[in-house]
């Protein structure tokens, strides 16, 4: 259907509006606590470069093999012979693990753009006690919030199913009113910005035992935290099976990665020259703060603004990937046929169904202290779910240049192997860095393997040859 057909410009929107999310919020304090100014910018730099790889290798495999849609799990199943047991497995369990991060995933992003909207609504911190049952004290204003999160989900829901055109319109809209802002953010700091708050550029930083960090130790801390950062870089390369141009695909990868990374290196930095390091690593809301200093308390009412617009953002474009990413598995074999049924528009019916339900489970967090504790550890455990697909994707390109599959040419063969080397080490590092505890490594894979239990739901689908419906 024609009008499912993503144009470049919608492309980049989901990969900036989905990378440039409710992190950025907190991500200078963070980086702040954990290097120095010096040790910051060597962090974004070592990140910066390993995901470009990554984002190389997304846009190498989007042309190379065009007919495999629906994100970097979907490599998995060609890592091993085609129609085989391992291959299905595979192909279904980093489905099922990417699927899982990315509903656990919106349920943080909506109740962030909750919280941000508490600035006009005060209402919503209301501690007015409505029902108390034991332990559990039931809130008006948590009562308020989680009707506030379910009214976005299920609003977006209705908009999502008329179509992929109207959504990825409103995406784009709302994600070059979060990039318009972010540079106007930018320039305003520069009028406040004093370089004696970023001196010196190396100072000690100190580990919760008392360790003192040097400077390789802070840019190891501050590469971990800016990882996170981007999560959602394949976002083009999910919605590769509605791109009008394969080409779109790399261009859209590689040019959201720079304007994401231009927005997080500049906020970042301009930040910690405005506020004293002792003020930063206190604040509860850095960018509105800095603002603060800027322009008086309007500052403050200027970044909730633009903190809600760039969190609908975020939901729409994560909604449309989570919902997308089992339609796309399905449709291909390896995941649950049912997640395969669409609309009259194009859209996966079932699947954004069954993502947003899911989604609203885990908004009960916003009525529960104890619930909200439990979902902050899911979260971190399903970061997992995103790493291990970038890994997956990088040993296929690795594997397309070792077997000459798809090249002609001496030189790309040997360009490509060396980007898929890089790709895989950063991916590798970042898997093992990431998750350095060894419980929450044990527990994330715990996770994953949960969806062993729905296998058999395949129903032997493995023979089913791919549906390359016009999507």
């Amino acid at each position: 259907m024609a009008e499912n057909k993503i144009s470049f410009w919608i492309l980049t929107a989901l990969v900036v509006g989905n990378m440039v999310g409710s992190g950025i919020f907190m991500l200078p304090r963070t980086l702040s606590e954990a290097a120095s100014p010096a040790g910051v910018l060597l962090g974004w730099g070592v990140t910066g470069f390993g995901v470009l790889f990554l984002a190389l290798v997304f846009g190498n495999l989007a042309i190379r093999k065009p007919e495999l849609h629906g994100g970097p799990q979907i490599y998995a199943k060609e890592l091993f012979p085609k129609n085989s047991k391992t291959s299905l497995i595979s192909g279904f369990m980093s489905s099922w693990g990417y699927w899982i991060g990315n509903f656990a995933g919106n349920a943080a992003i909506i109740t962030t753009f909750a919280s941000y909207l508490s600035t006009f609504f005060p209402i919503l911190n209301s501690k007015l006690v409505i029902v108390e049952i034991g332990p559990f004290t039931l809130y008006s204003g948590n009562l308020l919030t989680f009707f506030v999160c379910s009214i976005l989900l299920w609003g977006l829901h209705i908009i999502i199913l008329k179509g992929m055109d109207g959504a990825g319109k409103l995406n784009f809209v709302a994600t070059a009113a979060k990039v318009i802002g972010f540079f106007l953010f930018i320039i305003i700091a520069l009028f406040a910005f004093e370089k004696s708050n970023l001196l010196p550029l190396y100072a000690p930083r100190y580990e919760e035992t008392g360790l003192s960090l040097g400077l390789g130790g802070q840019v190891y801390h501050a590469a971990i935290s800016t990882l996170w950062a981007f999560c959602g870089v394949e976002s083009a390369v999910v919605f590769s099976g509605r791109a009008k141009k394969k080409q779109d695909i790399k261009k859209a990868t590689i040019i959201g990665l720079l304007l994401a990374l231009a927005i997080y290196i500049g906020i970042s930095l301009l930040v910690m020259g405005i506020l004293p390091q002792n003020q930063l690593v206190q604040s509860e809301k850095p960018l509105v703060d800095a603002m603060e200093i800027v322009l008086g308390p309007i500052g403050a009412y200027l970044l909730s603004s633009l903190g809600i617009i760039s969190l609908l953002g975020s939901t729409i474009g994560w909604i449309l990937l989570s919902s997308e990413v089992p339609y796309q598995a399905a449709k291909q074999g390896i995941f649950i046929p049912a997640f395969a049924k669409e609309n009259k528009k194009g859209m996966p019916v079932f699947s954004l169904i069954l993502t947003n339900a899911f989604t609203q489970v885990f908004l009960f967090s916003t009525i529960s202290n104890s619930m909200a504790s439990a979902f902050d550890f899911v979260i971190y455990i399903a970061t997992l779910a995103f790493l291990v697909p970038y890994l997956i994707s990088s040993l296929y390109q690795l594997k397309l240049v070792v077997t000459g599959e798809t090249y002609l040419d001496h030189f790309g063969r040997w360009s490509d192997g060396i980007i898929a080397c890089l790709a895989t080490l950063y991916s590798t590092w970042a898997i093992f860095a990431g998750t350095s505890d060894l419980k929450t490594f044990l527990f994330g894979m715990i996770l994953l393997a949960s969806g062993l239990f729905f296998f058999p739901l395949l129903r032997k689908q493995k023979n089913v040859p791919t549906k390359q419906s016009a999507a």
